[in-house]
Formats: structure tokens, sequence, C-alpha cells
């Protein structure tokens, strides 16, 4: 057999030299060391401990191995990078100096099933551990970014709300005078009609007239609808003149309407975020639970 640079190895050791067992959950990887003379164990953290960092023990439990490698079944050498908890799921090849040690870790299915609840007990309980050492401390830490959050947004906001103070009030006085001016003009043609038909015409003559103005006025009424899409009902026309006037106040005085809304829907959104965090601080809940609770 041949490694993957081709340098044949001097001896081929059947898969009883070194033997993988599991203690506690833990593979325990039993190999003879070739100065010492001696079987030696060596217990490794599949999920952490990288095939690199258990040859590196191997070499330091005796000075006089020169070599250790790990190769695949066809040849290819396994990288130091992998993890143990990778390669024990296939066969392969342990080289230390010139003698190849043939490994067949046992089945992993049979060993999850006979520590499944072990595994998920230590699981549960590292879990319960963490939630109560590590949880407050985050929330606190995300309740203090979150006012810090808020103070910045109402000082980016209190010169826009001052700005926009100032345009509501105008547009809303510019609108108020529109309305008592249509009042004004309503009053003053409904004297001039009268003035016509008593004291100057007739009713016979000022019928026509009444009449096409009564027709000019449902006109105008369905002109709004055909521009507006909306009924000429006056809320909602007056609530219309009034973002014509604030829009174009809002542009000659250069208030950005976008950033503003912006900004009121970031403030709404950690405001929102704060009073969900707090809950959970005053009831003494995990993250979980909040999740549930939302």
């Amino acid at each position: 057999w041949r490694g993957q640079e081709g340098a044949p190895y001097s001896t081929l050791v059947p898969s009883d030299e070194v033997t993988i067992n599991y203690r506690h959950g833990l593979p325990v990887i039993t190999l003879m060391l070739p100065t010492r003379s001696e079987r030696c164990q060596f217990t490794v953290k599949p999920v952490v401990t990288t095939v690199g960092a258990f040859l590196q023990d191997v070499q330091r439990e005796d000075k006089g191995i020169e070599r250790a490698e790990v190769f695949a079944t066809d040849g290819s050498k396994v990288s130091d990078a992998t993890l143990m908890e990778v390669l024990l799921m296939n066969d392969f090849k342990l080289v230390i100096n010139n003698t190849a040690y043939s490994v067949s870790p046992p089945v992993k299915d049979k060993l999850s099933s006979e520590h499944a609840t072990e595994l998920e007990d230590i699981k549960s309980l590292v879990h319960r551990l963490f939630v109560a050492l590590h949880v407050e401390d985050h929330q606190i830490r995300k309740e203090r970014e979150l006012l810090q959050k808020l103070d910045h947004l109402k000082g980016e906001l209190l010169p826009l709300e001052q700005m926009k103070a100032r345009i509501m009030d105008s547009a809303d006085a510019k609108t108020s005078r529109l309305l008592w001016v249509g009042l004004a003009l309503m009053s003053t043609q409904g004297g001039a009609l009268a003035w016509l038909t008593w004291w100057v015409y007739s009713w016979d003559i000022m019928e026509p007239v009444t009449y096409f103005i009564t027709y000019g006025s449902a006109m105008a009424f369905y002109a709004y609808f055909v521009l507006t899409k909306q009924d000429y009902i006056y809320p909602h026309a007056k609530d219309r003149q009034f973002l014509h006037y604030f829009h174009r106040k809002s542009k000659k005085q250069h208030f950005n309407v976008e950033r503003y809304n912006k900004l009121k829907d970031d403030l709404a959104e950690a405001e929102e975020s704060l009073r969900r965090l707090r809950q959970p601080l005053h009831l003494r809940l995990p993250i979980q639970e909040i999740s549930d609770k939302d």
C-alpha cells in the first residue's frame, strides 16, 4: 500500500492494533507507541478536536515518532483541519513512522442510539446553564443599545418636528382661509341671484340662469371625482387641500418628508423592540419564551 505521495510503507498492521471504543459518549483511541512499546489511550472530543491536534498528542506522548499522518482508504491524505467526528465516520489508515495501521471505527448509528438520551440530557443542561448565566446580561446590554438608539433618533427628529409643526400651522391657516373664501363666494352668489330675481329681473328670466349654475356645479363635482377618484366630501376635500399646501411648503423650506417618515418608522420600531425586551426582564423569562409569546 502507498501513501498520497507514492512512498511505500514497510508494514500494514491489521485493524486490531488500533482500536476505538466509546466511553461516556467520547471515542477512546488505543494504539501501540513504537518507541515505548506500550499501548496508550487517547480520549478525543470529536466535535472540537481536529486530526492535526490528535496527531500532535500522539507525537507528544512518544518523542520517537517522526511522522504521523492519516490517509483515507483510497490513499488520499486527510487534512489536519478535518474534525475527528468526520474522520470516525469511515475506515481510515493511521501511519506512524513507516507503519500503517488499518482502523475501522465502530458504527456511529449504534453509538447514537445507545447514548442518545444521555447526550440530549447534557445538551439540555448546558442550554439551561447558558440561559441562566448569559440571557439577562444580554438583555440588559440590548436594552442599553436600544436606549442609545432612541436618544439618537429623537435628537435627529427634534429639528424636523419643529420644522414640521411650523409647516403644518401655515398649511392649516391657508386651508382655513380657503374654506372661508368658499363660504364668502357662495354667500355672494346667493345674494346676487336674489337681487337679480326680485329687484332687477323676474323669476322667469333668472330660472334658466340658476339651472345652468346648478348644472355647472354638478360638472365641477364630477370633474373632481374624475381627477381624484374620490367623492367630493367636505372633510376629505379639506384634508386633500391641506396636504397640497403642506407638501408645497415643505419643498420651499427643504423639509425632507421621506427622511422624516423613515426616522419615525425607525423610532416606532425601536420603541416596540424595547417594550418587548422589557417585558421578559420583569417576568424573568428566557429568550425562547419571548418568541413563543409573540
